[in-house]
C-alpha cells in the first residue's frame, strides 16, 4: 500500500525557511495541501495518491479509487484524506483505514482543536463528523441545499463554519448537531474560508471573485479585497504572521496583511491556470502552491516577486485548440491527464494506453484497477474505444474508476481512435 520513492532529481531540497523549493513525483494535479506541526507535508493529488514529504523524498498511500481532493493532519504523523471516491481515510504507518463515506466527492477536512473530531465537507451537501475514537458514530449536518466546499472549527470546538456552492456561510452547533444562524449569503457560490475568532473576523473567497472580511457573529462586513479575477480557489493563513494567502483561477497569490486590512502582496504565480491549494509552512516564512502543474512550489513569501512562476510546462488540453488536429485535440481535453502514451502507467490516474489495441482491458501490470474489470471480456479496438465514449464510461463499464465523461460527436470520436492508432503503437508524449 506504501511504496518508497528514491530521491528525484531537479529538486531544490527546503532545507531552511525562506529558500524557494518545489516538490516533484505525483502523476496529476495536486488538490489539496497540508502541512503537520512540524512541518511535514502532505500532498493530495489528481492521481488518486495522497504523498507525505521527507525533505524532497516522496511516500506514496495508495489506496483511493478516485482523486483525492481533501487532506488534513490529525496531530503529528497522522494524515487523513478524503477522494472523488466519497471515502474518509486515515493513514497511520502503513495502513490506511476507512472510516466512511458521503454520498459524494469530499472537499475539506477540518479537526477539532482538541483533537477528537473530524469533520468533513462534501458536495452530496452534508457535514460529516466523525469521533476519531469511533468513527462508526458518524453524524451528518444537513441545511444547505448545495454542496459544502469548506468548513472551519471555532477555537472552542463547540461551532463550525461552513461555505457552500448554494452561496451561503453557516454556523453548526457541533454538540447538537444543529444550524445555529445562516452568516452570509453571497449571492454566488462560496469555496473557502478561515476563521479567526480571536481577531474578530472571517475571510471567504467565492465564484465571483468576492474576496472579503465579515464579523464572525454578526456576519457584517469589516474589510473587502475583491479584485477583477475569478473565482477563488484556495486560502491559507499564518497566525504569528497576520497574513492571508488567496489564489484563484487567473494563477494570481494574494497576500493580504490582515492587522493593517490591505493586499501586502500580489504575485502571479503561474503563467498560465489555476491556483488550487495554499498552505503556510508552521513559521510563515514560506507559502505552499499548486495548480495546473504536477508539483508543489514554495515561494518564500518575502522574496516571491522575484521567483519564477509556476510554469515549466503548460499542460496539453491548454494548448491552442487551433493548433492540433482534431484527434489529438480530443485526447489532450478528455484523456491526456489521467493516461500515458509511453510504456508503464506511472503515478497517472489511469493507466497507461502503449499498445492499447488489442489488448484486454484491465490486464496493464503495473496499475490497480477497479474490481469491475477483473476478468473484463473487453478488447480494446476501434468499435469498443467508439462505444466507451458515446455512452460514456458510467455505462459501458459500470463501476469503472474512469471518469464519467462523452465524446458526442462521432466525427470526434473517429478522429480521437485514429490518433490513439497512431499513438499508442509508437508511444508519445
Amino acid at each position: 500500500m506504501l511504496r518508497a520513492l528514491a530521491i528525484l532529481t531537479c529538486l531544490t531540497a527546503p532545507a531552511a525557511a525562506q529558500e524557494f523549493f518545489t516538490l516533484k513525483g505525483h502523476g496529476g494535479p495536486i488538490m489539496d495541501i497540508a502541512v503537520s506541526p512540524s512541518g511535514q507535508i502532505a500532498t493530495a493529488s489528481f492521481d488518486n495518491a495522497v504523498g507525505t514529504w521527507e525533505g524532497t523524498t516522496p511516500t506514496w498511500l495508495d489506496g483511493h479509487d478516485a482523486a483525492v481532493t481533501a487532506i488534513a493532519y490529525l496531530g503529528e504523523g497522522v494524515v487523513l484524506s478524503g477522494s472523488d471516491d466519497f471515502t474518509l481515510r486515515r493513514w497511520s504507518s502503513e495502513e490506511a483505514e476507512v472510516l466512511g463515506e458521503h454520498q459524494a466527492k469530499i472537499l475539506d477536512i477540518a479537526t477539532s482543536p482538541d483533537g477528537s473530531l473530524i469533520a468533513t465537507a462534501s458536495w452530496d451537501a452534508t457535514i460529516g463528523l466523525w469521533p476519531v475514537d469511533d468513527p462508526a458514530q458518524v453524524r451528518f449536518l444537513k441545511g444547505h441545499r448545495q454542496g459544502v466546499n469548506d468548513i472551519a472549527f471555532s477555537p472552542d470546538g463547540a461551532r463550525l463554519y461552513s461555505a457552500s456552492t448554494d452561496g451561503t456561510i453557516r454556523i453548526w452547533d457541533v454538540k447538537e448537531g444543529q444550524e445555529k444562524q445562516q452568516l452570509a449569503s453571497h449571492g454566488f457560490g462560496v469555496n473557502e474560508l478561515i476563521l479567526n475568532e480571536d481577531d474578530g473576523w472571517l475571510a471567504y473567497g467565492a465564484v465571483d471573485g468576492g474576496t472579503r472580511m465579515i464579523d464572525p457573529e454578526t456576519g457584517d462586513q469589516i474589510a473587502d479585497f475583491t479584485l477583477d479575477r475569478r473565482p477563488i480557489l484556495a486560502m491559507a493563513y499564518d497566525a504569528s504572521g497576520k497574513q492571508l494567502a488567496v489564489g484563484d483561477g487567473e494563477g494570481f497569490i494574494m497576500v493580504i496583511d490582515t492587522e493593517a486590512r490591505e493586499i501586502a502582496r500580489d504575485f502571479k504565480a503561474t503563467r498560465k491556470g489555476p491556483i488550487w491549494a495554499l498552505a503556510f509552512s508552521p513559521d510563515g516564512q514560506n507559502i505552499h502552491a499548486a495548480g495546473i502543474e504536477d508539483i508543489l512550489y514554495s515561494w518564500p513569501v518575502e522574496t516571491m516577486d522575484e521567483h519564477e512562476p509556476m510554469s515549466g510546462t503548460t499542460r496539453s488540453f491548454l494548448e491552442d485548440p487551433d493548433t492540433l488536429p482534431n484527434g489529438e485535440r480530443q485526447f489532450k481535453r478528455k484523456c491526456s491527464i489521467c493516461h500515458a502514451l509511453t510504456a508503464g502507467s506511472a503515478r497517472k490516474a489511469g493507466p497507461s494506453l502503449y499498445n492499447l489495441f488489442g489488448r484486454r482491458a484491465g490486464t496493464v501490470s503495473d496499475y490497480k484497477y477497479s474490481p469491475t474489470l477483473d476478468g473484463s471480456d473487453i478488447i480494446w479496438s476501434d468499435q469498443t474505444i467508439n462505444d466507451l465514449f458515446d455512452i460514456g464510461p458510467d455505462h459501458y463499464i459500470p463501476g469503472s474508476k474512469m471518469p464519467q465523461q462523452r465524446i458526442a460527436k462521432r466525427q470526434d470520436r473517429d478522429d480521437l481512435i485514429d490518433y490513439l492508432r497512431t499513438a499508442t503503437a509508437l508511444g508519445g508524449n
